[in-house]
Formats: C-alpha cells, sequence, structure tokens
C-alpha cells in the first residue's frame, strides 16, 4: 500500500512571490545591483564634505635695506568645502599664501588675510582660515667684516708640534638685522681635527651657522693651513769641572 506524501498549504501571496521571483532572469539582477552601486558612488562623489590644509606664507617683494626678525605665523591652515569628488583633486603642494611688503618699514606690520585672490576648482570654496593676521616684525639690514677664528680640535702626533695656523680668508662679512651683526667681532669654524697629523696639512671648512637673524654673505669654504714641526729636544748641557783656587799664604 502506498502512502500519500502531505502537502501544506501555501499562502497566496507567497506563492505569487515565487512565481514573479521565477520569472526575473539573473541577468537583469546583476544589471540592476550594478546601477545602484553606480548611483551610490554619483550620490557620495558630489555630496558637499570638508577638508583642512595649510597653506605656506611667502613674503614677496622684501626690500633689500631690510631684514625679518619675527613673524607669527609661516603658513595659514584653511579649512574647504566642496564635492568629495572636488576635494580629492586639491594637491596642497599646489597652494601657497603670498603678502607684498614692498611698503614695509622697520618695526611691527599687521597683514590681513585675504583669501579671495587663492584660486580654487569649480564648486570648491573656503569656510574658515585661521589666523586672521600674518603680523611680521622688520629691521634694517647690516653688513659687517669680522675675523674667522678655526676651532681647533686634537693634538699632532706624538714627536710634533702645531707651529702655525692660516687661514684663507681670514674676513668674512656677516650680513642681517643690524643690532645683531654689530655685537659681533669674530666667526668660528667648523672643528679641525689636528689628531695625529705629522705633515704640513690643509682643510676645507664651512663657518659655524650664526645663531639668530645672521648670515655669512658668501657660502665659499675656508681654508684652514696647519703648519707642524717635529720637536727639538734639547741637549743636555754638560758642566766642565772647576779646579779648586788654591790661595797663597800672606808673607
Amino acid at each position: 500500500m502506498r502512502s500519500k506524501a502531505c502537502l501544506e498549504p501555501v499562502d497566496e501571496e507567497e506563492a505569487y512571490a515565487m512565481r514573479r521571483f521565477a520569472s526575473v532572469r539573473p541577468g537583469l539582477l546583476l544589471l540592476a545591483l550594478a546601477i545602484a552601486i553606480f548611483l551610490w558612488g554619483i550620490a557620495s562623489g558630489t555630496s558637499n564634505a570638508e577638508r583642512g590644509f595649510d597653506i605656506p606664507v611667502v613674503l614677496d617683494r622684501l626690500p633689500d635695506s631690510l631684514v625679518v626678525t619675527d613673524q607669527n605665523s609661516d603658513s595659514v591652515n584653511v579649512r574647504v568645502m566642496g564635492s568629495r569628488a572636488v576635494l580629492r583633486n586639491i594637491d596642497p603642494e599646489n597652494y601657497k599664501y603670498e603678502i607684498d611688503v614692498s611698503g614695509g618699514k622697520p618695526g611691527v606690520a599687521v597683514y590681513d588675510v585675504e583669501l579671495a585672490k587663492i584660486d580654487l576648482p569649480r564648486g570648491a570654496s573656503f569656510v574658515a582660515h585661521s589666523p586672521s593676521r600674518v603680523q611680521v616684525r622688520f629691521e634694517k639690514k647690516g653688513r659687517k667684516k669680522v675675523t674667522v677664528t678655526p676651532d681647533l680640535e686634537g693634538a699632532p702626533a706624538a714627536g710634533f708640534r702645531l707651529v702655525r695656523v692660516e687661514v684663507d680668508p681670514s674676513e668674512v662679512s656677516l650680513v642681517g638685522a643690524r643690532s645683531q651683526v654689530m655685537r659681533l667681532k669674530e666667526v668660528r669654524t667648523e672643528a679641525v681635527d689636528l689628531s695625529g697629523i705629522n705633515a704640513d696639512t690643509s682643510r676645507e671648512v664651512r663657518v659655524s651657522p650664526q645663531r639668530g637673524n645672521v648670515r655669512v654673505e658668501s657660502d665659499e669654504p675656508i681654508r684652514v693651513s696647519l703648519i707642524v714641526a717635529p720637536e727639538t729636544v734639547p741637549e743636555p748641557i754638560f758642566e766642565e769641572p772647576t779646579e779648586p783656587t788654591v790661595e797663597d799664604d800672606a808673607f
């Protein structure tokens, strides 16, 4: 005797959905998925976002008679709004904020930051920046010749002594803030090592970097010539014995 399979009743809505899904071709499903991803990418690319980066400050047309001794900021931090696609194409390396300081005078000058003169791609705009002002201190430029002193280290080889040091050039010109330049009387070179030399030797060195707003006008190297000679050993002095003097008896 054969048994009959028991069939569960199927809801009409479920049956309709199953028949509809079965009639859809797999290719159409993939196409619909691709279109949805494409539309999502467009929506992501066109939605607005913000991006922040620093723009370096460049002081343009500085008078030759002045030097900059202080500046409250070397860059301007900006925030830019635009679509994500536009923001991705912005390269901060292509931007700089130029300030015309041709009218500068000794003292402090304040320049308002105006970003309108910086061109951004279409669809992007500045929404914030800091600082709003750049403060610059100017001072008169000074120039002065000073002596070059070599910085000697170590000692010649055993049996030799340093006889003389020659420096060429013996003087260099310093340029910078007048108040700082005029206080200096000499500059020192990089270290010149004497260790172990047993013959005349020359070294080429640079002047050590200067502090503050002072620099050496010429970047030419300094030639330091070291003149050595053998140590002279003094010859021993032998004293000849003297014969005792005999005094004659007085008559």
